[in-house]
């Protein structure tokens, strides 16, 4: 038997997870259920504190306005986008903190160029912003679906690396989350969806024709990662098929990047630490 892998953690884990900037990434070489050494029970353990670790430094965020925080999850069908919303970004209080979904754009979008209704929804200092999809698929679903030439969605990789570092200039800290499921996982979740009457909502029979555009998929996700993972803007891998390391994964990349943001209380007023309230 061979001996079990320590659990990898905040930095280590975040740089076992990266895209590294200008490297090519093979998809097929990365595992969808690996949880680097986790187990479950003690994982439950570790998100639990991590979790608590991400609402005291929004707190710090929301008080200081030293700078904004733009979140974006991506993934292929069922990889689990609102699952990651719902156990990781709970932790964040809603005042400071926004999601907003981009689906098929309407006649408004369509009007403008197609990062504008992205720019709409970046965070404010102080803030948080949560991305499920967004400007992605403007080199994901238009490029496999074919909706715009092949050179206009292939300029728009350096037109996301500018509109990414404009952010990050101003004071956004960027992290983009790939959910990486395999294709028998996406199967299981998709039949789940069907048999069970409290979900059957969530399934249309068009996500049978994007299933079988599995591979066209990935090629896409592969290009767009390699493209645009920067440090300034940086891509993370999650393995997705275990839905508690998902979480936990996620829970802890974002928390080594808020303490790298040494985010502090501001001082308060000159002189009120000695005041008593009558």
């Amino acid at each position: 038997m061979s001996p079990r892998r320590r659990p990898l953690v905040g930095r280590a884990l975040a740089q076992r997870l990266l895209v590294k900037p200008a490297t090519s990434l093979d998809l097929e070489s990365i595992d969808p259920a690996d949880t680097l050494g986790h187990d479950k029970q003690a994982g439950a353990v570790t998100l639990a504190a991590t979790t608590d670790r991400l609402g005291e430094a929004q707190e710090r965020l929301w008080a200081s306005k030293a700078g904004a925080v733009l979140i974006v999850l991506q993934g292929i069908d069922t990889s689990g986008k609102g699952g990651t919303i719902r156990h990781v970004m709970g932790a964040f209080d809603p005042q400071g903190c926004r999601v907003a979904s981009f689906g098929v754009p309407s006649p408004e979008e369509l009007a403008h160029e197609y990062l504008w209704r992205i720019h709409r929804h970046t965070p404010a200092r102080g803030m948080i912003a949560i991305f499920d999809r967004s400007h992605y698929e403007d080199v994901l679903v238009v490029r496999v679906h074919g909706l715009v030439p092949q050179d206009v969605w292939r300029s728009r990789y350096d037109q996301i690396v500018a509109f990414e570092r404009h952010l990050a200039e101003n004071g956004t800290t960027i992290l983009k989350f790939f959910l990486h499921i395999s294709r028998d996982e996406q199967r299981k979740r998709l039949q789940a969806r069907i048999d069970a009457p409290d979900k059957r909502w969530k399934f249309r029979r068009g996500d049978l024709d994007e299933r079988r555009l599995w591979d066209e998929y990935r090629a896409a996700f592969a290009e767009a990662l390699t493209r645009c993972s920067t440090d300034f803007a940086p891509w993370y891998v999650i393995p997705a098929d275990r839905k508690w390391f998902r979480d936990l994964a996620v829970a802890e990349i974002v928390a080594h990047t808020f303490d790298r943001m040494k985010l502090e209380y501001p001082q308060g007023e000159v002189g009120i630490e000695s005041l008593v309230v009558p």
